[in-house]
């Protein structure tokens, strides 16, 4: 019985491919995606932090007025610390249907202070297409905090004119995604790669029949699929679920240059090179002597200034990096000689200049 067991657990590993990842979390299907909203509003209610009497704040709040058959004055020009002219942004995620509610920010676009305590007053969310396709209304959840002093002092605690309304927007309109009648069903891969691209088309092909996708490119895997939305909603999600091998990525070695961070992936490999790295180090001592006068010679004490110059030039042994080595290799043979990160970019650059280092290097 336990050697069933073992025999039936070794047959379940050997079946699962090894790093496997799901479709789904290395690309999406085309037309499957967010869409960014914006709009213009007004924000009132604010205790003496708005944009007091800017004239595109003056204009707004008179628009505002009129939707409610309040005309003013046409040299009115309203001191108005209590309200802030503001852009809207938000993201419509796809299949978004009309009554569903989005998360909007709020941001100030004048010279308003803060935002906190405002009500943003009802107003349209644009696509890229200029179509309505949300209103936008509610308070204000201001995380920043921003006071002043009569002498001009004043303290600043994030960013107060940035705020966010959770559900403050209500979908009014849907965006097709055409998925359900498309041609054919398409998956864009997250990072382009022919590999990876083939492994998908034969994921699905094993699954789904032969023929069934086709590698159009490094990033696009063509689906043929019959239309209607139940069935390709079906084909998707068993597509999504698949497992597959990913392409091992290109060697590269990523230098942040002003922060010192080195990261290195695993496919990186070096040719047979000899490093060595030394450190040379100047040190300049500064030192008084009091001189002193012999007794009964009518002498003066007397400061005297001593200064004491050395070289000093730490020794590293020359390490020696054999043909292929790997990343583990590599970072041992790099800590072994005491290398800092501004060290290690060096020696990086040095071996991709020598032709050793087998990776693309990307300084940041």
């Amino acid at each position: 019985m336990l050697i069933r067991s073992l025999l039936t657990a070794l047959a379940i590993l050997l079946a699962t491919p090894a790093h496997a990842d799901r479709i789904k979390d290395l690309g999406g299907f085309q037309g499957i995606r967010s869409n960014q909203l914006t709009g213009y509003g007004i924000v009132v209610g604010l205790p003496g932090t708005g944009d007091d009497n800017l004239e595109y704040t003056v204009q707004s709040v008179k628009a505002v007025a009129s939707r409610f058959g309040l005309q003013l004055p046409p040299g009115a020009n309203p001191g108005l610390k209590n309200a802030a002219v503001v852009l809207i942004t938000a993201d419509l995620p796809p299949f978004a249907k009309p009554g569903q509610r989005l998360d909007i920010t709020v941001a100030s676009m004048g010279k308003a202070k803060s935002l906190r305590g405002g009500s943003l007053i009802l107003t349209p969310l644009l696509g890229a297409d200029g179509q309505v396709y949300a209103m936008a209304q509610g308070n204000l959840a201001v995380g920043g905090l921003g006071a002043e002093g009569a002498d001009g002092s004043k303290i600043v605690v994030n960013i107060p004119s940035t705020g966010r309304i959770p559900e403050g927007a209500t979908v009014e309109r849907a965006v097709a995604t055409g998925f359900d009648s498309a041609p054919v069903l398409t998956f864009n891969l997250a990072r382009a790669d022919f590999t990876t691209a083939q492994n998908v088309a034969g994921a699905i092909n094993r699954t789904l029949g032969a023929g069934t996708a086709q590698a159009i490119d490094a990033v696009s895997v063509a689906v043929r699929a019959p239309p209607g939305a139940d069935t390709r909603a079906t084909i998707m999600s068993t597509i999504e679920n698949l497992d597959v091998v990913s392409a091992e990525p290109p060697a590269k070695v990523i230098v942040n240059a002003r922060t010192g961070t080195v990261v290195i992936n695993a496919a990186v490999r070096v040719g047979p090179a000899a490093v060595t790295h030394g450190k040379l180090t100047v040190r300049i001592d500064e030192s008084q002597r009091i001189s002193q006068p012999a007794p009964l010679s009518n002498g003066q004490t007397a400061v005297e200034q001593r200064s004491g110059v050395s070289v000093e030039e730490e020794k590293k042994p020359m390490f020696l990096l054999q043909p292929g080595p790997k990343l583990a290799d590599v970072v041992k043979a790099v800590n072994a000689i005491g290398a800092s990160p501004a060290d290690l970019v060096a020696i990086l650059e040095a071996l991709k200049a020598a032709g050793a280092l087998k990776a693309e290097l990307i300084v940041l």
